[in-house]
């Protein structure tokens, strides 16, 4: 179980990140949905930070977890992913006005705790 749940959570961040990114930013940029300024530029600065900031951490999660899966059981790694949840738990509180990215923040951290929870 535990091995299927680190899948899940690095490949839910991974594929959360990535959808971010693409309908965030790259379908708002094609689509000229905000007109050139300071706040347009601070608005793709943070939202593709943080896109590309779960999909790096997912992509190096899920290649842990297909190479060194014992590495991701210890504690420190644990508290790492848990400390990057809630740096983007903060982020989506403060910058974003919707829900979606704080859902997948939380739901994250609960699958990093549940797989924590299952370790061997």
């Amino acid at each position: 179980m535990h091995k299927y749940l680190l899948h899940a959570a690095y490949g839910w961040l991974t594929l959360t990140g990535v959808m971010h990114f693409v309908i965030d930013v790259v379908s708002q940029h094609l689509r000229g949905k905000h007109v050139p300024g300071t706040e347009t530029t601070l608005y793709y600065g943070v939202h593709s930070a943080f896109a590309l900031g779960q999909t790096v951490f997912g992509l190096l999660g899920l290649w842990l977890t297909f190479r060194a899966r014992d590495v991701l059981s210890e504690l420190p790694v644990v508290l790492l992913s848990l400390i990057a949840t809630v740096g983007w738990l903060a982020v989506a509180v403060l910058f974003m006005e919707y829900w979606q990215p704080r859902f997948n923040a939380v739901f994250f951290g609960l699958l990093i705790v549940a797989g924590a929870l299952t370790r061997p």
